[in-house]
């Protein structure tokens, strides 16, 4: 696994501080960047809370997934949680260790009160601490949250700062990417009231592992979800279901829960992903988990058709130049403004989610901007089939040949792919035997996608030694 290590430096630590009839939050950031460029120290807001109990409990909930591994647990995690000013509103987001969950704090309008919200992108320091006063924080007392220094921090290179060296793996930006990929195909399937979300939650067994058995689904029934064994119509998929103990940091909160997903699986009953969406006073709280607690979202491959097309390259810069830290991405107005079609806008900021320029909001059912601190060839550089399969083409090893049939030479080995009628490659090796393209494509149909794409765009192609010229 490809690792970097990147520094976070903070001005103080963040800190929870009692006063006289008040509570004082001070959530530190690093660097990060906004509408005027990169900043050491952005700040983001300062003001209260209306609901400062939900809000601390949702907060600890997003640094519990940062510090978590649901799969190999012997294994240290951490990371501390982004946060995004999307003018509107504060988004806080964090991924587990293994990859495999991603949590989404977002503090609405109405969950902020008395100052502006600001425009942006950072980390922000989530302490030990931080964290034990915020466990033992009780009533509902008034909270002024500052996101960013005061006018009293050190903000200067030359002045104290605390510094966190946090090893940043690359499939953790994989993940971002293919998690926001996922959540763009969901559709609500369930909503349950607060009193059905803790019944239904509560009871739902500690762990899942050494049953043996396929992936949890539930299925609606009246009020409340129903365990089953299979995807039947309408169910939703619940892999480990220990991965939602986040959520019960704030149930005691709770006005509902939603889950989303999409349609149930094939008739092998293979698991697929799935969010759960807990709303609070002024807030949401999602976690959004992949098909397996042993496999996570960086390895799902739905990014990958993007990134192997030049044509998404070049729009993706174009749409960049567009966002300006909107809360709600409207792809439409994006294709009126940059002249391209609504299909290629989506294609756009599916590549430009590979370098976590943008997310996507599933109760929204819109994109949003944000800037995660990778540059936008991190995710196709350390993407092992978009590798392999540039390398098969470079090698001359995809032969094109009539009616949508394509060779690959891989090794000692031939492989035949093929297109069907709704544009979708299928390949006799093994990858695709054992998932089917649920996992994306194989690195030989990209391969293949690839030779085609360079043969219509005028690159000549030789199809009867496979080489590309």
């Amino acid at each position: 696994m490809s690792r970097s290590v990147q520094a976070f430096a903070y001005a103080r630590p963040s800190a929870l501080v009692a006063g006289a009839g008040s509570t004082a939050l001070g959530l530190e950031t690093a660097g990060g960047l906004t509408p005027v460029g990169a900043e050491a120290h952005p700040s983001f807001f300062a003001g209260f809370l209306t609901s400062p109990q939900v809000a601390a409990k949702g907060l600890l909930a997003v640094a519990d997934v940062a510090a978590a591994r649901y799969y190999q647990r012997t294994l240290r995690a951490s990371l501390d949680p982004v946060v995004t000013g999307n003018g509107d509103r504060l988004r806080f987001e964090s991924f587990s260790g293994c990859c495999g969950v991603y949590a989404r704090l977002d503090i609405l309008r109405e969950g902020l009160d008395g100052a502006d919200t600001g425009h942006g992108t950072t980390n922000v320091d989530v302490n030990n601490p931080l964290r034990e006063a915020l466990s033992r924080l009780a009533g509902d007392e008034p909270m002024h949250l500052r996101v960013g220094p005061d006018e009293l921090a050190v903000t200067t290179m030359d002045g104290p700062v605390v510094e966190k060296k946090v090893p940043l793996p690359d499939r953790w930006l994989r993940g971002f990417a293919e998690s926001q990929v996922v959540s763009a195909g969901f559709d609500l399937r369930a909503e349950l009231s607060a009193a059905e979300a803790v019944r239904f939650l509560r009871s739902l067994p500690r762990s899942s592992s050494g049953t043996g058995r396929g992936p949890m689904w539930v299925v609606p029934a009246g009020r409340t979800l129903r365990p089953t064994t299979r995807p039947a119509p309408g169910a939703v998929c619940l892999p480990g279901p220990e991965r939602l103990v986040a959520l019960q940091r704030v149930l005691r909160h709770a006005t509902a829960l939603r889950v989303y997903g999409p349609p149930a699986g094939g008739a092998d009953g293979a698991g697929v992903s799935a969010a759960w969406e807990v709303a609070l006073p002024g807030m949401r709280l999602t976690l959004t988990l992949s098909p397996d607690p042993a496999r996570g979202f960086s390895g799902e491959g739905g990014v990958l058709e993007a990134l192997a097309t030049d044509e998404a390259a070049a729009d993706a810069e174009l749409i960049s130049v567009l966002l300006a830290w909107e809360p709600r991405i409207d792809p439409a107005e994006l294709a009126e403004q940059s002249g391209l079609s609504t299909a290629r806008v989506r294609a756009a900021l599916t590549r430009l989610g590979t370098a976590g320029r943008v997310g996507y909001d599933i109760a929204d059912a819109a994109y949003f901007h944000r800037e995660l601190p990778y540059d936008s060839g991190r995710a196709e550089r350390h993407n092992p089939r978009l590798v392999n399969a540039r390398a098969l083409l470079a090698e001359g090893a995809v032969t094109l040949g009539p009616e949508g049939v394509a060779q690959v030479r891989s090794g000692e080995l031939r492989y035949q792919v093929r297109e069907s009628a709704g544009g979708v490659l299928s390949c006799t090796c093994p990858w695709w035997a054992d998932y089917r393209g649920r996992r994306g494509p194989c690195k030989h149909a990209l391969a293949v996608r690839l030779a085609r794409r360079a043969a219509t765009s005028g690159t000549v192609t030789d199809t009867s030694a496979g080489a590309t010229r």
